[in-house]
């Protein structure tokens, strides 16, 4: 069975990025905004050992795409985009097994279904957002990080109805960074 995960990071005021995608304030960021490694990695080790294939955005990528080392090694890379094509992900990347869908995220979901993909990670605001509008999404894993931004890119946007969840546990880090999980609650019959 297929499920549509989502494992990400927001400020305490619910923000993925600063309104230029910059990732300066997660912790540990080089001043570039790039993730650098540290001791904790607040689960995303266990989270990517159930994961198959990474969807994201563009948007993402272009800011994931300098991460060395690649944080998605031995995993299928999906990037949403309507104008990007095989020609612009480098070659190393497409070796790393990076791959341009058009979308739209119904229609991706559907070929991963056919194909038996098991774990999806949904990555980016934009693309989160696009899985939650289309009810693809199984999975939440949020950790907020304690720091106000103010301004930024948000992680929910608009919805065309309520979207319930259950929640599965919290986990507070030594870093200060807390995390919860949330499965989707069942559609009543």
């Amino acid at each position: 069975m297929t499920t549509f995960r989502v494992f990400i990071a927001t400020s305490l005021d619910g923000f993925i990025a600063r309104p230029d995608g910059g990732l300066d304030w997660l912790p540990g960021a080089t001043p570039d905004g790039v993730p650098a490694p540290s001791g904790e990695d607040h689960g995303f080790g266990a989270f990517m050992a159930g994961v198959e294939v990474v969807v994201m955005g563009r948007a993402t990528f272009e800011t994931v795409r300098a991460f060395r080392p690649w944080p998605y090694a031995g995993k299928r890379l999906i990037v949403l985009s309507r104008t990007l094509t095989a020609a612009d992900i480098p070659e190393d990347l497409r070796r790393e097994g990076v791959e341009v869908h058009p979308g739209p995220v119904e229609v991706l979901a559907a070929e991963l279904r056919e194909q038996g993909v098991g774990g999806v990670y949904v990555d980016g605001g934009r693309t989160v957002q696009a899985f939650l509008r289309a009810g693809l999404l199984d999975e939440l894993t949020v950790t907020r990080v304690p720091v106000l931004l103010g301004e930024g890119l948000p992680l929910f946007g608009p919805l065309g109805g309520d979207v319930w969840w259950v929640h599965q546990g919290t986990q507070a880090f030594g870093s200060g960074l807390v995390q919860d999980r949330y499965h989707r609650r069942p559609a009543e019959s």
